[in-house]
């Protein structure tokens, strides 16, 4: 057996049938369950790559996980976890998922684990990073949103291969998002003006139905998106409202009409623009074995030219996100929303205000969204057909100037929409 699922079953120790599955067994997944420890033997699961202990009663994260040879992706989420020991963290780690606990520090070891990729940390009460992260040589994605940070760590963006960064719902841009859902109550939209539809769809944050929204004598599709009002991988649901009202108006971003006027849900829930029927994600987000790259299907493929024409509806919406003292933070193709030529930007979970107190900082910043776009214009530049991939030389070294950018070096978004609208 590689893969075992105990998931709510009221469990406060592991059984002892698993044991019996340690030399093949490759995912373990106690969710959902009563642990408040786990055994101190758990290196016995010589092939154990991927452990999933969310939702469990762990103040600690347990030590004996330093010892498993094979361990990678560790998932321990909504646990009450305030203390990572130094030799918790296994050698081979590649992804850290500790969102919603009760942390104030981590331990230097983190910073030495060559191999992270992936860090999950919002929803905790950390106020830094240790140092020791500053070198971290494949660190790609990190997640501090919702913590008690009054500023970044001045190292964070120059870290060599960081991409997708979440910061959002701390002390440091706080009265920037109370101001932008102060701002939006002015166009708020009555709940009594909207009539329900279909289930649209439902994501980490929240769920979204389609509405007919009756508004100076007409009758508007929209769609309602309602947080769920608890913390998530990227950050808290108010963070996200406030980016989304901030972001403004743009051919590739999911439209805004405003904040659901509602005294029950007010406060939690967006009126969007309703996108064409049959519109699809780019792509499906990372999997366990990709960790920070999303998977696209098999049979994916794109001429040059519509490359072109998607990435320059995506720069521009990125542009105008700078523009307005936004980053995204999650500039991935499943959360590129397509239908025939046109794209939208959505998922604004991750997407956060610069730092008002750390201008030295924006220019590295805003570097971390070029980078990510690096990334998503090489996996559509590698998804074009040779016969029809002539004349790709100037893409393709776009590419690796975007995925290149620092601080100091790089296009803007600016630069880029204008190189690419130039035949």
């Amino acid at each position: 057996m590689r893969e075992l699922r105990l998931n709510g079953q009221g469990l406060r120790a592991l059984p002892a049938a698993a044991y019996e599955h340690a030399d093949t067994l490759e995912l373990l997944d106690l969710s959902g369950n009563a642990f408040d420890a786990l055994p101190d033997d758990l290196h016995r699961f010589s092939r154990l790559r991927i452990l999933f202990a969310s939702n469990n009663r762990l103040t600690d994260l347990p030590a004996s996980l330093g010892a498993c040879p094979a361990l990678e992706m560790i998932g321990f989420k909504s646990n009450a976890i305030a203390h990572v020991p130094a030799d918790a963290l296994p050698a081979r780690l590649r992804w850290l998922i500790l969102t919603d606990n009760a942390l104030t520090t981590l331990p230097a070891s983190l910073g030495e684990r060559p191999r992270l990729q992936k860090l999950m940390l919002a929803g905790n009460r950390l106020s830094t990073l240790p140092d020791a992260l500053r070198g971290a040589p494949a660190l790609e994605l990190l997640r501090i949103a919702a913590n008690c940070f009054e500023q970044l760590p001045a190292w964070l963006s120059a870290l060599p291969r960081l991409k997708w960064l979440a910061w959002a719902g701390n002390p440091m841009t706080a009265t920037l998002e109370a101001e932008a859902l102060a701002t939006a109550h002015a166009c708020a939209v009555p709940a009594a003006a909207l009539t329900p539809g279909a289930r649209l769809g439902e994501g980490a944050s929240g769920v979204i139905d389609a509405a007919t929204w009756s508004h100076d004598g007409a009758k508007l599709p929209v769609a309602v998106k309602r947080f769920k009002g608890t913390v998530t991988s990227d950050g808290w649901p108010d963070s996200e409202m406030a980016a989304c009202l901030a972001a403004g108006v743009h051919d590739a971003l999911v439209p805004v009409h405003g904040p659901l006027a509602d005294a029950a849900e007010g406060a939690h829930a967006l009126v969007l623009g309703r996108l064409p029927d049959g519109v699809r994600a780019l792509a499906a987000p990372p999997s366990f074995d990709s960790c920070t790259r999303d998977v696209y299907a098999a049979d994916t493929h794109f001429s040059a030219s519509i490359v072109r024409h998607f990435a320059r509806q995506v720069a521009g919406a990125m542009a105008q996100l700078h523009a307005r003292g936004l980053v995204h933070g999650d500039l991935y193709a499943h959360n590129l929303l397509r239908a025939g030529e046109r794209v939208w930007l959505s998922d604004f979970g991750a997407a956060a205000f610069l730092p008002p107190s750390q201008p030295a900082l924006h220019a590295g910043l805003r570097a971390l969204d070029v980078r990510a776009f690096g990334v998503l214009l090489g996996e559509w530049l590698a998804r074009v057909p040779a016969d029809g991939a002539q004349a790709l030389d100037a893409l393709w070294a776009l590419q690796t100037r975007c995925q290149e950018a620092t601080a100091d070096s790089g296009p803007g978004f600016d630069a880029i929409t204008d190189l690419l609208s130039t035949p």
